[in-house]
């Protein structure tokens, strides 16, 4: 069974999503295996392409800003408190339409995905670190590796804005 335990702010691990910067809150190893969390900055024009996950729930909680989410064939505009649920085997990708860096809570259940993530990120030390212009390379990488995590990328699936 896994420890209760406290996580200072900005003391997660720090990597460099497709354009985002991703802070680890609870890991799989840290929670038995049932949940790995992370806290996501997302800047404008950040964010995934549109991917199906078939090993885990994902969840988002939006703190601040208006991410948009593509569900299966539509767009919607979250602000700050919405919760967006997406069973595993959906289509969906969120992307950041706005001007200015919106924040997210990600959720995934069962844990395991954060492997992925380490495989196909670049772990940094400092958050204040400028965030490169690196979607289409990031979403490349997630494209090679993602059928070893069960995640099959759509990057050519159209997504028009609302």
């Amino acid at each position: 069974m896994s420890d209760c335990f406290h996580r200072p702010a900005g003391t997660g691990a720090l990597y460099l999503g497709p354009g985002d910067i991703y802070t680890w809150l609870v890991t799989g190893e840290e929670s038995d295996g049932q949940y790995f969390a992370l806290h996501a900055v997302v800047p404008p024009n950040g964010g995934p392409a549109p991917h199906v996950h078939t090993r885990e729930n994902e969840t988002f909680y939006v703190l601040d800003g208006t991410p948009s989410f593509w569900l299966q064939d539509h767009w919607v505009e979250g602000k700050p408190g919405d919760f967006v649920n997406i069973p595993m085997g959906m289509l969906h990708c969120f992307h950041n339409f706005s001007d200015r860096p919106t924040t997210l809570i990600l959720t995934f259940t069962p844990s395991g995905i954060e492997k992925w993530f380490e495989e196909c990120l670049e772990r940094i030390s400092d958050p204040s670190m400028p965030i490169p212009d690196n979607i289409d390379e990031v979403n490349g990488r997630y494209a090679a590796t993602g059928a070893r995590y069960g995640i099959e990328m759509f990057p050519d699936t159209p997504t028009p804005r609302q």
